[in-house]
């Protein structure tokens, strides 16, 4: 990596744009530390992936994709936190919505494109496909979701002139997103995949290709390769969430890479990020377990209501955000039954009350999801 060459500015007229070279090569890590912390992080993520085996990983897939969603979308300006990430629309006050929407198109790009994945390769249509479903009725989805962009943006700044970076023209984009995916799914190339797709979410970035939701697609890119190559069984590894706390340090990595060819300095903040986000994974089904090992045993001062009220827990692991009427769907009994249970529910502070109203209120399964945060 001592011969890495990020790319080039090339002269656009009034401004210079930053032309990144090419990947589709092959590649010699000679970095000692890289090859330490790659082996860690291979680690962390077999010992996380080993979950799938003992905890029941579809029960628990939607939070992890809400989570990934709410952050993610956080580190664009969004203010949507879990809780609001599983409420009905109506539940949610009109100033927010428009952030609320951005989470709930991002929970379905994911959902989406992990679907894809069973005929569909890891590939320029996938992501276009998850960037049409990303933009649609949020803030930008009048800058060609799905599609490349045909005119020049930039990162930072309000204008050309005073731009932190400008990414290529968009007449290379054809070019450069192709050897993206080339590079993406040769498989004879010996790169460690951890450290290709480092290398694919930093192109990407610089890349660029996208009027709006780069960032929210690349991220979402690190996941969808991870399953696509069998590292992950299930979707349950995001780095959102480590990006969003050391965002400096996120955005300054992928700058040293196009100033000072720093690429060994991106592949250690990123395989770091990879090693610490598997061990909060590992932590929280952990959690989860020691929940689900102590809830028959929280459940006996409900007596004859206890096997409901299992019936309600089992559905709040999927969606941890309720209210009588759900209540009452899950359990078949009537209204009054309903509140009597969720009263119960509460006092053994299984179930919160988060609107603070007497019509429409709403509960969630609040030690479930701070296992999350």
């Amino acid at each position: 990596m001592n011969n890495f060459k990020s790319g080039h500015y090339r002269n656009q007229g009034y401004y210079k744009a930053f032309v990144p070279n090419s990947i589709n090569r092959s590649w010699q890590i000679d970095d000692m530390e890289v090859i330490r912390l790659l082996s860690l992080a291979d680690r962390q993520l077999g010992r996380l992936d080993m979950y799938s085996k003992y905890v029941n990983i579809d029960l628990f897939i939607s939070m992890h994709i809400a989570k990934e969603a709410t952050q993610s979308s956080r580190i664009e300006g969004t203010q949507t936190g879990m809780e609001e990430a599983f409420m009905q629309r109506k539940n949610i006050s009109p100033e927010f919505r428009d952030d609320w929407q951005e989470v709930q198109n991002y929970i379905a790009a994911m959902n989406d494109a992990v679907m894809q994945l069973h005929h569909l390769p890891f590939s320029n249509r996938l992501i276009r496909q998850s960037h049409k479903i990303l933009m649609q009725g949020v803030r930008g989805r009048k800058k060609t979701p799905g599609d490349f962009r045909m005119s020049q943006n930039w990162i930072g700044g309000a204008t050309l002139h005073n731009a932190v970076f400008i990414p290529p023209p968009h007449n290379e984009l054809a070019g450069l997103m192709s050897d993206l995916e080339k590079f993406a799914n040769d498989d004879l190339n010996s790169m460690p995949d951890l450290l290709k797709i480092a290398l694919i979410h930093y192109q990407f970035e610089t890349i660029h290709p996208f009027l709006d939701g780069n960032g929210r697609v690349g991220r979402l890119m690190i996941a969808l390769y991870l399953v696509s190559k069998g590292i992950l069984k299930k979707p349950i590894l995001y780095l959102s969430d480590f990006f969003e706390h050391y965002r400096g340090l996120y955005y300054d990595n992928l700058m040293r890479v196009r100033t000072q060819d720093d690429i060994s300095g991106w592949f250690k903040f990123f395989l770091t990020g990879i090693a610490e986000t598997a061990k909060q994974g590992i932590r929280t089904f952990d959690g989860i377990m020691q929940m689900q090992k102590s809830m028959d045993e929280r459940l006996k001062p409900l007596g004859y209501r206890a096997a409901d009220a299992r019936k309600v827990i089992d559905n709040l692991y999927r969606h941890p955000v309720t209210d009588a009427g759900m209540v009452s769907k899950i359990t078949g009994k009537s209204n009054v039954s309903t509140y009597k249970l969720i009263a119960e529910l509460e006092k053994i502070d299984l179930l919160r009350e988060i609107t603070g109203g007497q019509r429409d209120r709403v509960y969630v399964f609040k030690d479930y999801i701070d296992l999350f945060k």
